[in-house]
C-alpha cells in the first residue's frame, strides 16, 4: 500500500496540508482486503492518509450508534496496521 499524497489543502489553524485523494476508479480498482469494513467495501485504508481518516469516522459512527463496539474495533485493528502501529497503542 503507498502513501501517496494526491493534492494540498489549506487549514487555518495548521497551514498547508498535504491531502490523498481516492477516485471513484481508483476505489474500484482496490481490493476488498484494502478496506477495515467488515464484510463491506467501507473505509478504505490503502494509504496512511485515508487509514487515519478510517479511524475518526469509525469513532464517530460508533458514538452515533451506527455501527457496534466489535466493528469499530476491527476497522481500528486494520487502520492501525496501515499506520505501523502496534496492538493498544
Amino acid at each position: 500500500m503507498k502513501d501517496t499524497l494526491k493534492y494540498t489543502e489549506y487549514s487555518p489553524y495548521l497551514g498547508e496540508i498535504k491531502m490523498a485523494k481516492l477516485t471513484e476508479k481508483d476505489r474500484k480498482k482496490l481490493p476488498k482486503s484494502a478496506f477495515a469494513m467488515p464484510g463491506s467495501r467501507k473505509f478504505p485504508v490503502e494509504d496512511k492518509a485515508h487509514a487515519r481518516n478510517a479511524l475518526a469516522r469509525a469513532s464517530e459512527m460508533e458514538h452515533k450508534g451506527k455501527i457496534s463496539e466489535s466493528t469499530k474495533s476491527k476497522i481500528d485493528a486494520k487502520a492501525n496496521k496501515v499506520l505501523g502501529k502496534k496492538k493498544g497503542k
